[in-house]
């Protein structure tokens, strides 16, 4: 970050809110080289010079400052993601010590631990799949689609597409021993794609639950599709009070989205649970939203690099070299120090850690500013709308619509967003 770029935020008022979720990069290289990957091709380059492996010993160190922070919050239980990188490149016999030593440092404080872990597929190979099967890890897999959607970005380095590979392990996860720990498939949003096609190639897999992912941007370096929005965020919300349309020319995003959400609403069965959708839809009906890409819940993750440094969502890093970084590490501060954290207590805020603009937003219960990351700008920081500011509107306006058909006519009504679509 340029220092005629850095931001003094406001005071934001301290944050009773706790750390649920401890996303730990176990391993900080990768097998594929997926051109829209945040963490070698953005902004920040620290991943250089992070240690290739978490040792067991500052696993250790984790599963002690986990334990003291849930110990302290009287937290039910708490949620360790393994994530990278590519976190099975650890191979199925350090994968198991470092579970081990997870699992024991936190079951000495009583602690109830779900553990997940985030992967490209391409090594749930048998060895890795038992280890995780032993220590009832959650797997989610990354893939985008078709062969050729899919194929089009997440490559191997010398340019061979994995989707072949990906299915191959999808296959041995869905295998009856392992399936109780299929949590999932990420897909990134390609616009090149055609959106139902995406998304029934994706059903092939037989998945319980697809997130659907914005490619992250931010006003300095927008996603694709959406050049035009660089530095020209908007200073008057999307939609007034009573609009007759989202007033921003284009939304791509919301386009391809809404093709994808009839598509699987109007399904005559559930075929899968889409996160995305299900969290708009909770938002409309005036319910919780527990996700930290919309609505206003607050952040309760951190991330501990494998060198035992505390930093905050890995997302960031396609803000500026940096951004994510805290200067706390599991060896000199606990995970209560990271709450004290500036950006974190923005991000705890609910409408107190955003913008002018957000505020003055009817949707801004729903929305929530959208992903903290893709609200950056040099010079005003994230206290701005996101990058995807018309796209989420114009999304949330469809599914509300969708929804209030389908109530009219019973007694239960739709709480006022102040906000029509046509």
């Amino acid at each position: 970050m340029r220092s005629a770029d850095v931001v003094t935020l406001p005071p934001v008022q301290p944050s009773h809110a706790s750390l649920r979720q401890f996303i730990l990069k176990v391993h900080s290289r990768c097998n594929l080289d997926c051109d829209y990957c945040y963490v070698y091709h953005s902004a920040d380059t620290s991943w250089q010079a992070k240690p290739r492996v978490m040792e067991p010993a500052v696993a250790e160190r984790v599963a002690r400052r986990i334990a003291e922070h849930a110990v302290a919050h009287r937290l039910p239980d708490v949620r360790v993601v393994l994530h990278g990188g590519e976190p099975l490149l650890l191979g199925a016999g350090r994968l198991g010590e470092l579970l081990g030593v997870l699992e024991q440092g936190l079951a000495k404080a009583a602690v109830p631990v779900r553990f997940s872990l985030q992967t490209n597929g391409v090594l749930l190979t048998p060895d890795n799949l038992d280890v995780l099967r032993r220590y009832r890890v959650g797997v989610s897999v990354s893939l985008d689609g078709t062969r050729v959607a899919h194929d089009r970005h997440r490559v191997f380095p010398q340019g061979r597409g994995s989707h072949g590979r990906v299915l191959e392990g999808l296959a041995r996860l869905g295998a009856p021993e392992y399936r109780h720990l299929y949590a999932g498939l990420l897909c990134t949003i390609d616009l090149a794609n055609d959106p139902v096609e995406t998304y029934e190639a994706l059903l092939a897999s037989h998945p319980p639950r697809v997130d659907l992912l914005l490619p992250h941007g931010t006003w300095e370096t927008p996603p694709p599709g959406l050049a035009d929005r660089r530095r020209r965020m908007p200073d008057v919300p999307p939609v007034t009070a009573h609009p007759r349309t989202v007033h921003q020319e284009g939304t791509p995003y919301a386009d391809w989205l809404r093709r994808v959400f009839d598509r699987w609403y109007d399904a005559p069965v559930r075929e899968t649970g889409i996160r995305l959708f299900e969290e708009l839809m909770a938002g409309v009906l005036g319910g919780t939203m527990r996700t930290e890409s919309v609505g206003l819940a607050p952040a309760t993750l951190a991330v501990v690099e494998t060198d035992g440094s505390i930093e905050q969502s890995d997302s960031l890093k396609v803000a500026y070299e940096g951004a994510p970084e805290t200067g706390l590490d599991v060896f000199r501060h606990s995970f209560d120090d990271v709450l004290d954290e500036p950006m974190v207590r923005q991000r705890q805020s609910g409408t107190g850690g955003l913008g002018a603009t957000c505020g003055r937003c009817p949707l801004v219960t729903v929305c929530g500013g959208g992903l903290f990351a893709h609200r950056y700008a040099a010079g005003s920081g994230f206290r701005n709308p996101s990058v995807y500011c018309a796209d989420l509107a114009a999304l949330i306006l469809h599914i509300r619509d969708r929804v209030r058909a389908d109530l009219a006519g019973t007694t239960r009504g739709l709480p006022e967003l102040g906000v029509r679509a046509t």
